[in-house]
Order: C-alpha cells, then sequence, then structure tokens
C-alpha cells in the first residue's frame, strides 16, 4: 500500500513539473504572420483534432466502462481495484491525442518560445497537420469500442474475479488500432521535419 501511495504522489509531482515546464515554454513562444502564421493556424487545427476527436472516444470508452463498474462495486466494493483498472485503460486515446498535438505544436515553433523546426512558409506542412491530427483521433475512437470491451470484462469478473487477468488483455487489444494511429502520426512527423 505505501509503495503505491509513493508511486502515486510521484506520479503526480512528475505532471505538475511538466504542466509548469509547458506552461513557461509556452508564454515564451510567438506565432507568426503570413505564410507562416497560416500555417501555424493549420497546424493549431491539427491539435485539435487529434486531441478533440481522440477525448470524445476516451470519453465514451470511460463511459461505459464506468457505468459497469460502479454498478459492480456497488454489490462487491472489493473488486474496486480490479474495476477502476478496467475503467481507465479507454483513457490512454486521449493521452495519444495529447501527446500528437504537443509535438505538432512544438515542430511548429508554438511551444517552448524556439524557431519552428519545420519549414513552415511551405503551406504542405499545415496541410499535413491536419492530416496527421485525423489520422491520432479516428484511430482513437477505439476507446469507444475498448470501453464496451472493458464493460464486458467488468461484468465477467464480477461473476469470476479470477478472469481479471484474461479481462485486461481482451481491453488492451482494441487500443493497437489507436498505437498504430500514433506511430503512423509520428512518423509523418518524423518525414515533414516537425520532429
Amino acid at each position: 500500500m505505501k509503495k503505491s501511495k509513493m508511486i502515486e504522489k510521484a506520479a503526480i509531482l512528475l505532471m505538475a513539473i511538466m504542466a509548469i515546464t509547458l506552461i513557461a515554454q509556452t508564454v515564451a513562444a510567438e506565432p507568426l504572420t503570413g505564410d507562416e502564421g497560416n500555417t501555424q493556424s493549420m497546424v493549431i487545427i491539427g491539435c485539435a483534432l487529434a486531441m478533440g476527436i481522440a477525448g470524445i472516444g476516451s470519453a465514451m470508452g470511460l463511459m461505459l466502462a464506468g457505468t459497469s463498474a460502479v454498478a459492480v462495486t456497488g454489490e462487491k466494493p472489493e473488486l474496486f481495484g480490479k474495476c477502476l483498472v478496467f475503467q481507465v485503460l479507454p483513457m490512454t486515446q486521449a493521452v495519444y491525442g495529447l501527446l500528437t498535438a504537443i509535438l505538432l505544436m512544438m515542430g511548429a515553433g508554438l511551444l517552448g518560445g524556439g524557431a519552428a523546426k519545420a519549414n513552415l512558409a511551405n503551406p504542405m506542412i499545415g496541410i499535413s497537420a491536419i492530416g496527421i491530427g485525423l489520422v491520432v483521433g479516428l484511430t482513437g475512437l477505439s476507446a469507444a469500442n475498448q470501453g464496451m470491451v472493458a464493460s464486458a470484462s467488468i461484468s465477467a469478473t464480477a461473476r469470476n474475479p479470477d478472469v481479471a487477468a484474461r479481462g485486461i488483455i481482451y481491453t488492451v487489444m482494441p487500443e493497437t488500432i489507436a498505437i498504430f494511429g500514433l506511430l503512423v502520426g509520428i512518423l509523418l512527423m518524423t518525414g515533414l521535419g516537425l520532429l
């Protein structure tokens, strides 16, 4: 129990440090004008698509798994920990959207105050950023399906707690689609000079 509390506190501290760092760097970023500014605007749209669509998928998955988790823990409170694991799994697709948005912002010079890594005078960079956002966002919709599998796994665990590990394996499988989307996004950003 003490080890998990220490890990939890360390994770919260790490996230706080990352948030402060990102906020400090964002303050220093200066938007560009002209063609470069237009490209940055399209990159922002790509960021919104990646985070927004993947976030919607994760929210639906969390809702589907969460409703089952609440029902099961209402009758069997001892299964709270196992149900919580299933319920949070669909959240990772939103993390992929967030990661993609941060990488796109960094590549376009919108985060960190440094010069853009890519040639923002090329409008293809902005159009490609929108495509990257769509790839990551749309594959992030797999979180809704993951939530359905998590819900079924929660129900199975309520009947037989010994099947929880197998249920986690089934629940993780739909996420591979989102991992493929993230990989394609990262490869495209690398090829375009955004990373």
